[in-house]
């Protein structure tokens, strides 16, 4: 899928000097940006969320020592 984007030409220098120097397309880089990126906002989202739920009192929450208990990691 073909997608534009604006850079500011800070970024857009950082970038073509990335790319020089390594001898890899700004697309690679591009697309290395996006894949980790999305999934570190994905992350943070999801755990927010999940929070959210908590502090709502709508997601179930386990102690450590409970865990470990059920783990039989408790000797």
């Amino acid at each position: 899928m073909a997608t534009s984007i604006r850079l500011s030409p800070e970024t857009e220098r950082r970038l073509e000097f990335l790319a020089a120097s390594t001898g890899r397309t700004k697309a690679y880089y591009l697309r290395e940006i996006i894949d980790h990126g999305l999934t570190d906002m994905e992350d943070y989202y999801l755990a927010a969320d999940v929070l959210e739920r908590v502090r709502k009192g709508q997601e179930s929450v386990h102690s450590a020592a409970d865990v470990r208990k059920d783990l039989g990691l408790d000797d």
